[in-house]
């Protein structure tokens, strides 16, 4: 049965049913489900079991006794010591271990994963249909999916659902951004990945690791776990990820990198890039604003060449990339310019700025919070970051959930007074977003630079009591 093939163990008692699906939440059990109860933050799913078996599940996995409502032996109950780590075997086991019939590359890093990915899916689609698993957007060959939840990482039963689709349709090779929390909280745990990818890494997500070092080895876990790995030979962290690598392939401006960055040169259309990989030299066009974009289309440059795009093709094909939603997304280039993106931690959002940054006379105005239950202590970074990149910031929300916005803001204020603004004059403390979008908007002149933060693509917005539909870009055009 299923339990023994993803587990090797059976139920102490039980029959051996056929399981039609393997599910997480309870209120999507249906009958023939196989059900995997976890203990969560703030639910305990062996409370529903009653209702779970009531509903029709044939089997249950869990980490505790067998609790009063069910009775013995009516499904088959296994106990293990985590459910976390029993659901992606049983949901990779239920579809056929997918990924074991597929070229799976992982693309990790704090900043520009989701460009990344995408840009790599951009130059694999030149030969034959791919698929792309990202924040971003989903994508199986021709068809393109809607994202659910704040999740870079979807959750172990719809990763291993999505790539058995992609086995099933004869797509062969996947683009997967990989996170720090797709690991520790072992989402990805029955992926074979072939190829990893290492962008950079600065802090971030702290509230779920704890401390800098364990989401570095969490960010590690792609490198230990795939054949080759393409790492960034320009950034501090490269001998980590290297020393945990089994082959690596570096990319960058150092003079090391096996495939280097040997001229970059801003133009109108966005970046005009030289590299040089052994006696190959190339060169490309890629549509998009912001030096830093270079290292990511390197980056998937890279990794496209190991897995048989020539770097000839991949840059030739760079020209014709549409751009990542809410990454960098223009909206509006005069009489001002307002421009969507993600950035939300200090160091991407400075480069954002930097990259945004108008011709004089112009000013470069920002909108940016910082989200509630997440690392609170990156609040108050992005504040100073806001405040020495732009000419006004105005801080505002960003899914405050069950945090108080007015104490997000405040600390985001600190940072901003301890890099030297002033409350009122260099920031404002808007903690309606819609409001703050707006009052930028009406705040700036020709010639000026909107850069709105932190949301980008996302689609909802998240406060204690509600859940809102949201689109970034919508609020912007509805305003302007």
């Amino acid at each position: 049965m299923l339990l023994e093939q993803a587990l090797g163990v059976r139920p102490a008692v039980g029959a051996d049913p056929e399981v039609l699906s393997v599910v997480q939440h309870h209120d999507r059990v249906r009958p023939g489900a196989l059900f995997v109860a976890r203990r969560g933050q703030h639910f305990d799913a062996h409370a529903v079991l009653a209702e779970v078996v009531a509903a029709g599940a044939v089997a249950v996995v869990g980490e505790a006794e067998l609790p009063g409502g069910v009775p013995p032996g009516s499904v088959p109950y296994l106990r293990v010591p985590d459910a976390r780590v029993a659901l992606p075997l049983l949901a990779a086991a239920f579809h056929g271990w997918p990924s074991r019939a597929l070229s799976v590359l992982g693309v990790t890093g704090t900043d520009g994963k989701t460009t990344t990915a995408t840009l790599l899916h951009h130059l694999l689609t030149g030969r034959r249909p791919a698929a792309l698993i990202s924040t971003a957007s989903i994508v199986l060959g021709d068809e393109h999916l809607p994202l659910e939840g704040h999740f870079t990482t979807p959750e172990a039963t719809e990763v291993q659902a999505l790539l058995a689709r992609c086995r099933d349709r004869g797509i062969e090779q996947v683009v997967l951004e990989s996170s720090s929390h797709g690991f520790s909280l072992h989402r990805l745990d029955a992926v074979d990945f072939a190829l990893g990818v290492w962008t950079n890494l600065s802090p971030e997500h702290l509230d779920h690791h704890g401390d800098l070092d364990a989401y570095r080895e969490a960010k590690a876990t792609l490198m230990r776990r795939s054949p080759v790995s393409v790492l960034n030979r320009d950034e501090p962290d490269f001998a980590f990820f290297a020393a945990a690598a089994r082959r690596v392939v570096a990319y960058g401006r150092h003079e090391a990198s096996d495939v280097r960055l040997e001229t970059l040169e801003e133009v109108p259309a966005g970046l005009r890039l030289s590299i040089v990989a052994g006696t190959e030299r190339v060169r490309a066009e890629l549509p998009m604003a912001g030096r830093f974009n270079a290292w990511n289309a390197l980056a998937a440059l890279t990794a496209a060449r190991e897995v048989g795009v020539p770097l000839a093709a991949g840059a030739t094909q760079l020209a014709g990339f549409a751009g990542v939603p809410g990454r960098m997304q223009v909206i509006q280039a005069r009489p001002f310019a307002v421009i969507v993106d993600f950035a939300h931690t200090a160091p991407a959002l400075a480069k954002a700025l930097d990259a945004a940054r108008p011709a004089a006379p112009g000013r470069l105005l920002v909108v940016v919070g910082s989200a509630g239950e997440r690392d609170p202590a990156k609040r108050a970074p992005l504040g100073g970051a806001a405040v020495r990149h732009a000419s006004v910031a105005f801080f505002t929300e960003e899914d405050a959930r069950s945090e108080d916005v007015h104490a997000i803001l405040a600390t985001m204020a600190e940072g901003a007074v301890a890099a030297g603004a002033r409350a009122d004059r260099d920031f404002f403390l808007v903690p309606d977003r819609r409001e703050a979008i707006r009052r930028a908007i009406s705040a700036a002149a020709p010639g000026d630079v909107v850069l709105l933060a932190g949301k980008g693509h996302e689609a909802r917005l998240e406060r204690a009591r509600e859940s809102l539909p949201w689109d970034e870009a919508a609020e912007a055009r509805r305003w302007l």
